[in-house]
C-alpha cells in the first residue's frame, strides 16, 4: 500500500521570523498563506495603539504596539520611530531567530514570466544560504545558482565566496521611486522581470528598500537600525536607505556580502507623491552630503564586532554630519541607544561574537 505523501518541511521553519510593520488589518496575508503560514510572524503596529489589528486565522504571530514598545524598552523606546514604517526594526530586536524576512502590507505575491507564483521567501533563503562575491565581479551574476558558475578569469582563490548578510529583493508594478520621479512619471510601472541575483561589490553603496528584504540577524542584526523617522522628525522615507548605507559600510569592513535582484514581489499601491515630497525633501538635499560621508567612511581594524562598528559609525555621524543639520546629533545618539537596547534584549554574546571574514582583509 502506498504511504500518504507528506509535505516537505519548509526551509528554516524554526530559524526565521517574518517582520511586518502595519497600521491596518492584515488581509494581504491571505495571498501569502501558502508561503508564510508555516513561519512565525512579528507584527509591529504603528500609530494608534488602541486600534485593533485583525490578523487572518491560522497564522502564528506576536503583535507589538507602541504601548508594548514603551513597556519593553522603557526610556530607550525613544530610538524606535513612530508613525513611520521604520518601527519595523523593533521586530528585529525582539526576534530570537537567526534570520529575518521583512515585507510591507501592500506587497503581494508576484508571478514570473511563465505565470508561476513566486515564492519570495524561498528565494531570499537561497540567497542567504549561498555565498556572496563582493571582492570580484562575476559576469554570469550569482555563480552559485543552478546553471551558472564562475567565468574564465575569475580567481580561484576567491571562488569560496563570503557569508551573505543581506538579500535585497525587487518589485513589479509600482517602482520604488522618490517623490520627484513619481510626479514626473505617475503612470510608470515596472514590468521587467530580470532573472538575476548579483552581489553588490565591496566599496559600492546602494539604495536599500525595506519592503522586500531578508538578512542574517545573528550576523548583521545590530546594524539594521532604520533610524529616527516620522513623527517629530524632520525627515521620512529614508529609514531603509539609512540602514542600508550603515549596513553596507559594516559588511565591507567585516568581509560579508549583500545580494540584490530576485525575488520579486508585486507592489500594489503607489503612495501619494505630494505627501512623500513633504517627507523626503530634506533628505533629497542631505543625501548629496550623506553619500560622500559613507563612501569615505573608514572603520578602524579594532572594530571586530557589528556593535563596535555601529558605535564607531555613530561617533562619526555625530562628528561629521552635525554640520549638515542638528538632526544628525539626535540620530547619532539614537544609534547608540539602539545598540544599548539591542544588547539588553539579547543574550550576552549572541551577536557580538561574529568575527570578520578572512577574505575582508
Amino acid at each position: 500500500m502506498a504511504t500518504p505523501s507528506t509535505k516537505p518541511t519548509p526551509l528554516l521553519k524554526d530559524e526565521l521570523d517574518i517582520v511586518i510593520p502595519t497600521i491596518r488589518n492584515l488581509d494581504f496575508l491571505e495571498m501569502w498563506r501558502p508561503f508564510f503560514e508555516p513561519y512565525h510572524l512579528i507584527i509591529v503596529q504603528d500609530g494608534d495603539p488602541s486600534k485593533t489589528i485583525k490578523v487572518p486565522d491560522g497564522f502564528d504571530y506576536e503583535l507589538y504596539n507602541r504601548n508594548d514598545i514603551n513597556r519593553i524598552l522603557g526610556p530607550k523606546a525613544s530610538c524606535i520611530s513612530f508613525k513611520d514604517s521604520a518601527c519595523r526594526c523593533f521586530g528585529y530586536m525582539v526576534s530570537k531567530k537567526k534570520y529575518i524576512v521583512t515585507i510591507d502590507d501592500d506587497c503581494f505575491v508576484a508571478k514570473d514570466p511563465s505565470g508561476k507564483e513566486i515564492n519570495a521567501l524561498e528565494q531570499h533563503i537561497k540567497n542567504l544560504l549561498s555565498p556572496s562575491t563582493p571582492l570580484f565581479f562575476n559576469t554570469l551574476y550569482d555563480p552559485y545558482r543552478e546553471g551558472a558558475d564562475f567565468v574564465r578569469g575569475y580567481p580561484f582563490s576567491l571562488r569560496e565566496g563570503v557569508h551573505t548578510a543581506v538579500s535585497h529583493g525587487l518589485w513589479l508594478n509600482i517602482p520604488d521611486y522618490d517623490a520627484p520621479t513619481q510626479l514626473v512619471k505617475p503612470r510608470e510601472r515596472n514590468t521587467r522581470y530580470v532573472d538575476a541575483v548579483l552581489t553588490v561589490p565591496k566599496g559600492t553603496l546602494f539604495p536599500m528598500c525595506g519592503m522586500n528584504l531578508a538578512f542574517d540577524r545573528e550576523l548583521i542584526g545590530p546594524a539594521m537600525y532604520f533610524g529616527l523617522m516620522g513623527d517629530g522628525q524632520p525627515i521620512g522615507r529614508y529609514d531603509d536607505m539609512w540602514a542600508g548605507w550603515c549596513m553596507k559600510v559594516i559588511c565591507d569592513h567585516m568581509g560579508w556580502g549583500v545580494k540584490t535582484g530576485l525575488p520579486y514581489i508585486w507592489h500594489s499601491k503607489a503612495s501619494n507623491p505630494f505627501v512623500n515630497l513633504k517627507k523626503e525633501y530634506k533628505g533629497i538635499y542631505w543625501q548629496e552630503e550623506l553619500i560622500p560621508f559613507f563612501q569615505s567612511c573608514v572603520l578602524p581594524k579594532e572594530c571586530t564586532t557589528v556593535q563596535q562598528c555601529y558605535l564607531e559609525l555613530a561617533k562619526q555621524v555625530k562628528t561629521k554630519l552635525s554640520k549638515v543639520d542638528p538632526y544628525f546629533d539626535k540620530l547619532a545618539e539614537a544609534m547608540v541607544t539602539w545598540i544599548e537596547a539591542w544588547d539588553e534584549l539579547n543574550s550576552a554574546g549572541q551577536n557580538s561574537e561574529k568575527k570578520p571574514n578572512a577574505a575582508a582583509k
